[in-house]
């Protein structure tokens, strides 16, 4: 079997002009993108603006969140308003982007306003 090592090694390397050679890829260290991101994956379509104000709004939807019950950076969403954490298991309401919403930080700075009122 003696050239058959050496044809296998020229068509890795792309000598032969077959179009098989792997050493156009990039190394493991590369930037992939500078300012698309997440949404690179939508290309030139729908618009610059438009792909911008998705962009912030996936960032936010797949990051994870800090659970007020465990302490763990483990909550993340699992549907439309659902937010779930690996650490103790349980379940939150939240939004549908983020995991508190700028209604609820209104409603939980109301609520602390008042029992500071009702204990004096």
């Amino acid at each position: 079997m003696g050239g058959g090592e050496e044809v296998w090694e020229d068509l890795m390397e792309g000598e032969l002009g077959w179009g098989l050679g792997f050493d156009h890829l990039p190394s493991p260290t590369t930037k992939r993108t500078k300012k698309v991101g997440v949404t690179g994956k939508y290309g030139t379509r729908y618009g610059a603006s438009l792909r911008k104000t998705v962009k912030k709004m996936e960032i936010t939807q797949h990051a994870r969140y800090s659970c007020p019950n465990c302490g763990k950076v483990a909550v993340k969403r699992s549907n439309v308003g659902i937010w779930n954490c690996k650490g103790c298991n349980k379940a939150y309401a939240g939004g549908a982007y983020t995991f508190g919403t700028p209604s609820a930080a209104t409603v939980r700075s109301t609520i602390r306003r008042l029992r500071e009122v009702a204990e004096i």
